[in-house]
């Protein structure tokens, strides 16, 4: 993961909804639809802009499904750059406001 943190917020225009596990995501401006698996769901449901991506992944991705760190930072970034060029999440190199997510 980068030297600097990473704050991810939710964008306030999308549509989401919690489903066996899973989160069903909609950017309504473009109809972009994503299903996100349980780490995905993990890491999109604690994007509160104010807690860096390591450690929502250090504290709850890799205690919840016991994965190696260095993978599990990875893999988060990977997911929360797609999902950004999306509109799903916001990503920033400071805390966010509160009013950019729900």
């Amino acid at each position: 993961m980068s030297e600097n943190p990473i704050y991810v917020a939710r964008n306030s225009a999308i549509a989401a909804r919690a489903l066996a596990g899973e989160m069903m995501v909609m950017n309504s401006a473009d109809s972009t639809f994503f299903t996100l698996n349980e780490v995905a769901t993990v890491i999109f449901q604690a994007a509160d802009g104010r807690t860096p991506l390591r450690e929502i992944v250090r504290d709850r991705v890799c205690k919840q499904f016991e994965v190696d760190l260095a993978e599990a930072e990875a893999d988060a970034e990977q997911l929360v750059s797609e999902l950004s060029q999306h509109g799903i999440l916001i990503t920033s190199n400071q805390p966010l406001p509160s009013e950019t997510s729900r």
